[in-house]
């Protein structure tokens, strides 16, 4: 990490201080391949830029320079693997060719036969040695982030000393010892399960970390939606009967900021860029240079301009801060906007918190996203999906009026394409009965006048161009990281994710829980639904429904407003105390 990087995370520190009160093991390789396939390796001979860029030899036969084995003797210890054998013998008619790879290495890869090159397996071999440091088949020869490189995502977050005492930390101040039995705390055991599904991805067992991942959301999903749509008029509940929180608020305080300053220097002295949060840094740069945007990443990254374009507006201060020397190296300016998105989460969190209840509540979510392990993988991934929940939370704090929730459902919309399931739902939020029309007229304007601002820069790109990189991309893509692609489930996907759309109109149009809680676990419950039925899931979009959950778990105290209750009378309750011991 740079001194500048250094220097911007310390100025960022300050901004903690600042909002709030506005408001009243590694991997082998520097960089990581995300959301993205490995390139299918091609043949050249001149001298590559890359010193691991792989090199055709010029004789199978005589060793090449400073090398002891042939092309031809990497091949036939390649040959022998049993498991390359098993693939050649499901594809008949493939071939092979092998490639220097770097000074020491060889690289055999194993084609299917036909016109497009499609590799099969995959071998890499110590030249001095002649062992196999690795043999990949499978989805595991084109998805490099399925092969369990340490640290490939957030370094060493992902080391069990840091992860088990974050995990440990995040449930210990929101359960009751008193009253064990209660439904919070399964929402905390199910939000603490995604870290089994992780070990195993960690392990490249994805046969065993995909299908983990899913009884979590399923539960969550359901969960919400019984929250979302749960009515009733009687009071709120005694203090004795809420989510306890068995921590002094000063505690928790002074937890959040030592969790900041670890989350900032575990940023700072280890993590790494994947290519989201490059894309981010390359988006930003072309737009500082009047260039077009999508369908002209570079050959690195060349998927990256997947995304809403605030996902790249918003990288514009920190590339204009930092810069970015055109290639995939440390990019401080991704760090520095990762920890700035980081942060806004947490200031966000305190503000809807103490709208809800006071201070304490502000303080116990905060805290809740500082200790979360899911919430620093995100920030040590160096990604934008901090950022997507930075844009649902200013939804959340702006519902209810019809104006403000427009244009943050815009900003959310726009970075991540998701997020757009969550407007009909912002939309119609306390609407009353009589004001319907200009509520939603309102909602649509701010809607509208945020989208227009923030795709002015596209204005001139191609739309065929700009909805085959992006929607349509990802709408079409394979991927082993969901039950879908990965047992290759066509028809009971379909079933999911029209269930999912379903859903999200169904919490806009029947009347449910009008407060706080309501609204978060809908917009958890659309979100989750969304991911249930999607072919590409990884763990970075955890975090865009972990906090909805959280203030949908503690804040269930809040009486939920009557149906027809006019304007007047529905002003936020008088603030609860947050219970705790």
């Amino acid at each position: 990490m740079s001194r500048s990087a250094l220097v911007a995370a310390l100025a960022v520190a300050a901004l903690v201080f600042a909002v709030p009160a506005a408001g009243a093991a590694t991997a082998p390789s520097t960089n990581t391949i995300g959301g993205a396939t490995a390139p299918v390796p091609s043949q050249t001979t001149s001298p590559p830029a890359d010193p691991n860029a792989l090199v055709s030899p010029p004789s199978l036969d005589r060793p090449p320079a400073s090398h002891r084995l042939s092309g031809r003797q990497a091949m036939r210890i390649a040959d022998r693997l049993e498991d390359v054998r098993g693939t050649r013998r499901n594809h008949p008619g493939s071939y092979r060719e092998v490639y220097e790879k770097g000074p020491s290495r060889w690289q055999v890869s194993y084609f299917a036969a036909g016109k497009q090159r499609k590799e099969i397996a995959q071998v890499l071999i110590d030249d001095a040695t002649g062992g196999v440091l690795e043999h990949w088949t499978g989805f595991q020869v084109a998805w490099t982030m399925a092969r369990g490189y340490p640290g490939a995502f957030g370094r060493k977050v992902n080391e069990p000393w840091i992860w088990i005492p974050l995990a440990v930390l995040f449930v210990i101040p929101f359960f009751d010892w008193r009253r064990p039995l209660r439904w919070f705390h399964l929402d905390l055991l199910a939000l603490s399960a995604f870290s089994v599904s992780i070990a195993f991805f960690n392990a490249a067992d994805i046969g065993l970390s995909v299908p983990l991942a899913y009884p979590p959301l399923a539960y969550l999903f359901a969960r919400m939606l019984v929250i979302a749509v749960r009515r009733g008029r009687a009071p709120p509940p005694a203090v004795s009967e809420l989510p306890r929180v068995t921590v002094p608020a000063v505690w928790l305080a002074v937890g959040v900021v030592f969790l900041l300053g670890f989350r900032i220097g575990l940023n700072v002295e280890s993590s790494n860029v994947i290519d989201v949060g490059y894309s981010g840094v390359i988006g930003a740069d072309r737009l500082l240079h009047g260039k077009t945007l999508y369908g002209n990443f570079p050959s690195g990254n060349e998927r990256g301009d997947t995304y809403g374009p605030v996902a790249y507006e918003a990288y514009v201060p920190a590339v204009k801060l930092f810069g970015w020397s055109g290639r995939w190296d440390d990019l401080p300016a991704a760090h520095f906007a990762a920890i700035v998105f980081d942060l806004l989460a947490v200031a966000l969190l305190f503000l809807i918190g103490r709208r809800a209840r006071g201070p304490d509540l502000g303080i116990a979510l905060a805290y809740a996203w500082a200790a979360y392990p899911f919430t620093i993988f995100v920030s040590n991934s160096n990604t934008n999906d901090s950022l997507v929940t930075v844009c649902v939370l200013l939804a959340l704090l702006a519902a209810g009026r019809p104006l403000r929730a427009g244009a943050a459902s815009a900003l959310a919309g726009l970075t991540k394409f998701a997020p757009l399931a969550l407007a009909p739902v912002l939309a119609t939020h306390r609407l009353r009965r009589g004001g319907r029309v200009r509520g939603l007229g309102l909602f649509a304007l701010g809607f509208a006048i945020v989208a227009a601002v923030v795709s002015l820069p596209f204005l001139g790109e191609n739309v065929h161009t700009v909805y085959d990189r992006t929607i349509g991309f990802q709408s079409s893509r394979g991927s082993p990281f969901s039950i879908w692609g990965l047992y290759d489930w066509t028809a009971p996907q379909h079933v999911v994710q029209a269930a999912g759309v379903l859903v999200a109109l169904a919490l806009a149009l029947v009347p449910g829980r009008r407060d706080l809680a309501g609204l978060a676990a809908a917009c958890a419950a659309v979100l989750i639904g969304l991911q249930l039925g999607v072919t590409h899931w990884f763990y970075l979009y955890i975090a865009w429904f972990f906090p909805l959950v959280m203030i949908a778990g503690l804040c269930r105290d809040v009486r939920p407003d009557p149906p027809s209750a006019p304007a007047a009378d529905r002003s936020p309750p008088p603030a609860a105390p947050l219970a705790r011991t």
